[in-house]
């Protein structure tokens, strides 16, 4: 299929309008088909609970050109399950694991187009999301959902693709303790704006939020995960109820173990050990693995490889690795790649 014609090694990270999208109903107890829409606007009831009281859920996958030309999902059934968390944590219908994945393939399938093609850097994001919706009042949940999906080709969400990247520490707290920060709902980064434009305003790429209890330990960086290395290889991650559990993260710590042979940790990370870590790194669905050159805590800034201005050998080596599987160039573990066709 002839691509469209779009500078795709400078697209940048932003929506862009593609073929079709896709939509499913929620009412009287059932999911109806589902169908591909032209429209990129949904209708709903002024008085809809996604409007008022934040009911709603969303998720974050990709679609990448293979070498070979195929085009590949990664692990769109962890996705589906992670929406299911995301539903069961404020009450709305779940998404069928199967009509989830499907939906995603017959999207990607009708904009096929819209696909970068293999070596460009780019590839086409993919957002599900859930909400509630209809004629409601009162805080409750809703009587009615609707599940859509559209999809963007993206480059690169930091500039400057696989370049260090500086982050300070926030004063705000992205979630509540025993809150809603270990799922994917919209209030969470509706939290993190203010902070995200305080960080950008003082010179940093994002910020780094605390546990929201103590302010002692590590949690997300902006909306990303966070992991560092040690001296010692060894993955370090941080482990709490408040942070969103990511795909890329958990994908990062099965190859840093089955693929490099590097011992991994997920645990509590305290924000005064940062000097324990010879590289760090932001992961997640949008920057796939951004290298983090330094953090300023403290009144002070501490960095990692080089100095903060190069991109250290595991960080790199991770990336590689990663990349290369969701692009088919590396085996990957049984589940983790899926073909639209």
């Amino acid at each position: 299929m002839e691509k469209v014609d779009l500078d795709w090694g400078n697209i940048g990270y932003g929506y862009i309008r593609t073929d079709y999208n896709y939509i499913s109903y929620w009412k009287d107890g059932q999911w109806d088909d589902g169908k591909l829409i032209t429209e990129n606007t949904v209708t709903i009831s002024i008085g809809s609970t996604a409007l008022h009281y934040g009911q709603e859920c969303f998720e974050g996958l990709k679609a990448q050109t293979a070498k070979d030309g195929r085009v590949l999902l990664f692990r769109p059934d962890q996705n589906a399950k992670r929406m299911q968390d995301s539903a069961r944590g404020i009450l709305m219908a779940e998404v069928p694991e199967e009509k989830f994945v499907k939906a995603c393939i017959q999207l990607v399938k009708a904009n096929l187009r819209w696909v970068p093609p293999y070596g460009t850097g780019a590839s086409l994001y993919i957002r599900p999301f859930l909400f509630g919706h209809g004629d409601n009042l009162g805080v409750k949940a809703a009587s009615e959902y609707i599940f859509c999906i559209f999809c963007s080709p993206v480059g690169p969400y930091f500039k400057g693709g696989l370049t260090p990247v500086f982050f300070n520490v926030s004063e705000y707290d992205r979630a509540a303790p025993r809150g809603t920060g270990g799922i994917k709902v919209g209030g969470n980064y509706a939290a993190s704006l203010k902070p995200k434009k305080l960080a950008n305003a003082a010179g940093y790429a994002d910020c780094i939020y605390l546990d929201p209890a103590t302010r002692i330990y590590i949690e997300e960086v902006g909306a990303a995960n966070f992991f560092g290395i040690t001296r010692d290889n060894t993955f370090v991650t941080p482990k709490s109820s408040s942070i969103l559990p990511s795909i890329t993260r958990r994908s990062l710590m099965e190859i840093a173990e089955q693929y490099l042979g590097m011992k991994v940790e997920e645990r509590a990370v305290r924000i005064d050990e940062l000097d324990n870590f010879v590289e760090a790194g932001a992961c997640g669905t949008a920057a796939i693995i951004t290298p983090i050159g330094g953090i300023f805590y403290d009144n002070k800034l501490h960095t990692f490889y080089g100095e903060g201005k190069e991109v250290g050998p595991v960080v790199k080596g991770l990336h590689d690795t990663l990349t290369a599987i969701q692009r088919g160039e590396h085996k990957a573990p049984k589940g983790w790649l899926v073909e639209v066709k």
